[in-house]
C-alpha cells in the first residue's frame, strides 16, 4: 500500500455494541489472517496498530480476559455478546490486533490480505513486530 494512504479514525465494537472503540489506520490496510488455533476457530482478521492509535470508548467493565498458552496475549472478548473485537497480542504487547470484522469495512478504500503463520509462531512474529511502533 503506498504512501498516499490517509489515516482516518474508524469506529468500531462488539455485537451487542456494549464494547466500542475508535482506531486510527490508513484507508488502505494489511490485514494478517492467522492460522493458529484461536485465530482459525473464529476466523479473526487482524488489523495491528500502536496503542496511541486505539481508544476503548465504551464497555471497559464488559470485557472479560482469556489467556492461554504463554499467557503473554491477552484475548478480551465482550462478557454480553462474546465477540473478539480487539487485543493485546503476544506478537506486539505495545499495541492492539483490531478484528477488522468489528469495523465499518466499506469505509477502507483498500484492504490487502496476507497470510501468518501463528502455527510456527516464533520464526514468524517478526514479521509483525513493526506494525504497533
Amino acid at each position: 500500500m503506498g504512501s498516499e494512504s490517509l489515516e482516518k479514525v474508524f469506529s468500531g465494537g462488539c455485537h451487542c455494541g456494549a464494547v466500542q472503540f475508535e482506531v486510527v489506520a490508513a484507508e488502505d490496510v494489511i490485514v494478517h489472517h492467522c492460522n493458529c488455533s484461536i485465530c482459525r476457530k473464529s476466523d479473526y482478521q487482524h488489523l495491528i496498530v500502536p496503542q496511541r492509535k486505539f481508544k476503548l470508548k465504551a464497555g471497559e467493565k464488559k470485557l472479560t480476559t482469556y489467556q492461554f498458552n504463554t499467557g503473554a496475549a491477552k484475548h478480551l472478548f465482550c462478557r454480553r455478546c462474546g465477540v473478539k473485537a480487539f487485543y493485546i497480542p503476544r506478537s506486539n504487547p505495545d499495541g492492539y490486533s483490531v478484528n477488522l470484522r468489528c469495523l465499518d469495512r466499506s469505509a477502507f478504500r483498500r484492504i490487502r490480505a496476507e497470510a501468518f503463520d501463528g502455527v510456527n509462531w516464533e520464526s514468524a512474529a517478526d514479521k509483525l513486530r513493526a506494525l504497533s511502533e
